[in-house]
């Protein structure tokens, strides 16, 4: 997965720890501050879908554990079928 900020022309690589029809929770090597916006894009599919950094960052062994959310529905974006929220 690429990271793509506004002040970086340089897209920055990441993983995905989980992912959901919303969102993800992605990995990086450095945290980005709750309420940045900023484009991930999945390289398989080469889509790109703008985020929002929902919560702080939390550091672990892998790296800074980064939480997003879509800011558009983009429910196939991870290439995925998720099932339907039953409430």
């Amino acid at each position: 997965m690429l990271v793509h900020l506004a002040n970086n022309p340089k897209a920055l690589e990441g993983f995905t720890h989980t992912v959901s029809a919303t969102g993800a929770m992605i990995i990086l090597k450095e945290g980005i501050p709750q309420g940045t916006k900023f484009i991930v894009e999945n390289p398989k599919t080469q889509q790109k879908v703008e985020v929002n950094v929902v919560r702080p960052p939390q550091m672990n062994a892998e790296g800074s554990l980064v939480p997003v959310e879509f800011l558009s529905a983009a429910p196939l974006f991870w290439n995925i079928v998720f099932p339907p929220n039953v409430n």
